[in-house]
């Protein structure tokens, strides 16, 4: 059994990323700094196959200056019902 990670402070965001490259992480991370402050991203192997696994703090009290979420964003709601996936805590 996994050990049980701290929740992020109120207003933040952890974020994690899983891509078949780190270029791909990488291009997601820029999104995401581009509507939000965030701390340095962290990288790790995610498999033997050459996958990368990103994780990255990001606040969600600050957008960036002139940053808006696009609508989609705004207006999703989770499919999963705030279930984790299989492969998830």
């Amino acid at each position: 059994m996994r050990p049980v990670e701290p929740m992020p402070s109120a207003g933040m965001a952890e974020v994690r990323i899983v891509a078949a490259s780190p270029e791909a992480a990488r291009r997601v991370t820029e999104v995401l700094r581009h509507c939000f402050p965030a701390t340095e991203q962290r990288s790790y192997p995610a498999g033997h196959d050459g996958g990368t696994r990103l994780h990255i703090t990001v606040d969600m009290h600050t957008p960036e200056p002139n940053a808006t979420a696009p609508p989609w964003l705004v207006t999703s709601k989770s499919a999963a019902r705030d279930r984790p996936h299989p492969d998830e805590v």
